[in-house]
């Protein structure tokens, strides 16, 4: 089984290094030189780490095969994968990746009101992203008092949303700025 591990960004310098998005809690083990990682789409990969370092609290990568900041922008937006067969199911611990949760329904009650498109991992708590009906994107906070419920074999997460949560989202949409919309 693969299990996705980093999202890599923007290139850094000119030497072929990138930033990642980190989606795992373990980034001093899972990022050490000579790590292979299978990568999406399969034409950019796979990649073999060169460097890890941290700047600031951004990682940056190194891989063997690329060598230039052309090289590393060609890369930009590939999801990184690591071969698993030990996944945790213990119940002791609930956490979800990303691609379990992708493709749940989000219901609230009996009501479908979309389908998790994304997962985004952020300092203070996880968003999730639910793609409503009408196709516009909603950001959940992703906390056991909003999100009581999510159940991997039946296909959908329930969401116990505070009153304007879906109304605020549509509202304060804006642009890829983050300005709002006019």
């Amino acid at each position: 089984m693969q299990l996705q591990v980093a999202r890599i960004g923007k290139p850094h310098g000119i030497r072929g290094e990138v930033t990642v998005q980190v989606l795992t809690d373990a980034p001093a083990e899972r990022f050490v030189a000579g790590t292979e990682f299978v990568v999406e789409p399969a034409s950019a990969g796979p990649l073999t780490v060169r460097s890890a370092r941290w700047n600031k609290e951004i990682l940056l990568l190194g891989f063997e095969e690329i060598a230039d900041r052309n090289a590393a922008e060609a890369i930009r937006g590939a999801k990184l994968f690591i071969e698993t067969e030990e996944l945790d199911d213990d119940d002791d611990e609930e956490g979800w990746y990303e691609h379990e949760l992708v493709g749940l329904q989000a219901r609230v009650g009996a009501q479908i009101v979309g389908k998790v498109a994304a997962l985004n991992t952020m300092p203070a708590q996880d968003l999730l992203v639910i793609e409503s009906e009408d196709g516009k994107e909603i950001l959940v906070p992703f906390v056991d008092e909003i999100v009581p419920e999510v159940n991997i074999e039946d296909g959908y997460i329930l969401i116990t949303p505070p009153s304007g949560l879906f109304e605020l989202n549509d509202e304060g949409a804006g642009d890829s700025n983050g300005e709002p919309a006019e």
